[in-house]
């Protein structure tokens, strides 16, 4: 990153700034790269959910399963006793609370292409992220280089007045 986009869509060259606003972009800069990274474990959390109600439906419903007792999860930590009412129909949850009911093929569809658009969001995210941890190191770099050329001319200045 050579320069840093001008909110009038003009270019401003990130050399020529002053290290206070180069500290002030570098946080900024830190600022949105955690939140995207944050973004991207929440997305990476719920695609392996969407997976493991993938794998539920092909291996927890089935006619072997029909009758039998298991444990429903109510939260992510509690259980509660249950049986099974078919085997050919689950219940899924489409967002915000709703659920719709659709047999096992068309449910196991619904969360296959979830975890196939989340794979897509992830991947365009992950180039996010490195653009902004690029850019970052960018600033620090020019900080780094404006801080050592400040004490070079620092030491250049105080060894002239001294001789």
């Amino acid at each position: 990153m050579a320069s840093k986009q001008g909110q009038q869509g003009g270019q401003i060259e990130i050399t020529s700034l002053p290290i206070p606003q180069l500290q002030e972009l570098k946080t900024q800069l830190d600022r949105e790269l955690e939140h995207l990274t944050t973004s991207f474990q929440s997305l990476r959390t719920a695609q392996a959910k969407f997976r493991d109600c993938l794998l539920s439906i092909s291996s927890g419903v089935n006619a072997d399963t029909a009758g039998k007792p298991l444990l429903l999860p109510l939260t992510s930590s509690l259980y509660v006793p249950g049986r099974l009412t078919s085997s050919t129909h689950v219940l899924i949850d489409v967002g915000t609370g709703f659920f719709v009911e659709k047999n096992t093929t068309d449910a196991a569809d619904f969360y296959t292409r979830k975890v196939k658009d989340l794979g897509v969001s992830l991947k365009d995210l992950e180039q996010v992220v490195n653009q902004k941890a690029n850019n970052a190191r960018v600033v620090e770099e020019v900080m780094r280089m404006k801080m050592m050329s400040g004490q070079e001319q620092g030491a250049n200045e105080g060894g002239k007045k001294v001789g």
